[in-house]
């Protein structure tokens, strides 16, 4: 039945995006940092900026 095929189009793009969406987010949310990665010294410096 011809009349139906748009309606299988559809429904195929709507699950293909659904499968996109889907692991795009687990690939960004699920990712796990290394946290020796992100841990460094900021040593604060002290300036001072009067007008003196």
């Amino acid at each position: 039945m011809p009349q139906m095929m748009p309606l299988n189009w559809l429904t195929l793009m709507i699950f293909f995006i659904l499968i996109l969406f889907t692991f795009n987010n687990l690939n960004y949310f699920v990712y796990l940092k290394n946290q020796t990665y992100c841990k460094f010294n900021l040593k604060k410096l002290k300036f001072n900026w009067k007008w003196l």
